[in-house]
């Protein structure tokens, strides 16, 4: 099969006066794992959707391999759905169910036995053709509905939050099946989800949209380590966030003035030396806590807190430290023997200078 690639060329959608996605420009390369993040309402799924042909945008274009496709009906693109909620014939066997697509496509009736075959062979179903949705879990529907999809051969493979119907170790299980099978089929495909976990084990790239709006596209690392906007940095993991105002510029250092906090001395790009109002921003993870007075690594930069809470949350304890007047989070590695700080407890928490991006305030 043909690997194809998509494109979004400053595509526009609105319900009446209601603009729902706003000069979308996406390239999804051939053979890709995309993933669409975003929170409910950011138009992820109505993207998904126009892609299918189930929308229609107002503006711009929607390429597939090189072609544009906007004014072609969903039955003739070629684009293979899978819905959140499978939507399995449930009077239907998993072999009758597999094959509907192509019955409607009246191939024959040798090539249809040897494609379903082959369809439910690849989902690891062929012991269940004869059996009936219900009598299925929910794993073994959601490779039914991978099978009914993958069976008529798309050109691209869209998948609608196909995982929030399971309890957590079986996401975790099927989203590691559904790579692998996207591998071995090498097809194009474009996977919404809220959930910034299954984004980032699974896509090649992703697109963080919020109000219809790309915020950042990129591989799942860059937007973890770089985001661009206050939006990303949350959405995409737990980020601190400590404002103030840049106060001297000094070669490649800034000194910020932190609300209630002090001054940080930070590494910055000569090419976007920041001036004015920003934000600090870090990872819980690169967040250190030792005891107050304890001598610390040089590379740190070390402020006196307080802890407020903790969690414990079994590879990592999460603390929530109160510094000047302002609250952050630091993750700290558990591993057997090693005591937790109380609440109330005096600490030192370094900052390292190199994890702190620079976003606008």
């Amino acid at each position: 099969m043909k690997k194809v690639g998509v494109e979004c060329r400053n595509i526009r959608l609105s319900y009446g006066n209601t603009e729902v996605l706003k000069d979308i420009n996406i390239s999804i390369a051939p053979g890709e794992f995309f993933a669409l993040l975003g929170p409910s309402g950011s138009g992820k799924s109505t993207l998904l959707r126009l892609i299918a042909g189930f929308n229609q945008h107002q503006h711009g274009q929607l390429l597939v391999d090189g072609r544009d496709i906007s004014g072609v009906p969903p039955w003739d693109r070629n684009i293979g759905m899978v819905f959140q909620n499978y939507a399995l014939w449930p009077h239907m066997t998993v072999w009758d169910n597999v094959a509907f697509g192509l019955v409607e496509r009246k191939v024959p009736k040798a090539e249809l036995r040897e494609r379903v075959q082959a369809a439910l062979e690849l989902v690891g179903l062929a012991d269940y053709a004869k059996r009936r949705p219900n009598h299925l879990s929910g794993g073994q529907q959601q490779r039914v509905a991978l099978a009914r999809t993958i069976v008529i051969e798309p050109q691209v493979l869209l998948l609608d939050e196909p995982l929030s119907n399971l309890d957590k170790k079986l996401r975790v299980q099927m989203r590691r099946e559904l790579l692998a099978l996207q591998r071995r089929l090498g097809i194009t495909t474009i996977f919404v989800t809220h959930d910034q976990e299954e984004a980032m084990t699974t896509a090649d790239r992703m697109a963080v949209l919020n109000h219809g709006v790309v915020q950042q596209l990129g591989s799942p690392a860059n937007l973890f380590d770089f985001p661009s906007n206050r939006f990303v940095a949350d959405f995409v993991g737990t980020m601190n966030v400590l404002e103030g105002n840049v106060r001297e510029r000094n070669g490649g250092d800034i000194v910020l003035g932190v609300d209630g906090v002090g001054d940080l001395r930070l590494p910055v790009d000569n090419e976007t030396l920041p001036t004015g109002r920003c934000a600090a921003s870090f990872r819980p993870h690169t967040v250190v806590v030792e005891a107050a007075g304890a001598v610390g690594d040089a590379r740190y930069t070390w402020l006196p807190g307080e802890i407020l809470a903790s969690e414990f949350l079994g590879e990592f304890t999460r603390y929530q430290i109160r510094i000047g007047t302002q609250q952050l989070t630091a993750d700290q590695t558990h591993y057997a023997g090693l005591s937790k700080f109380p609440p109330g407890a005096s600490v030192a928490v370094g900052i390292d200078p190199s994890q702190v991006r620079l976003l606008a305030a």
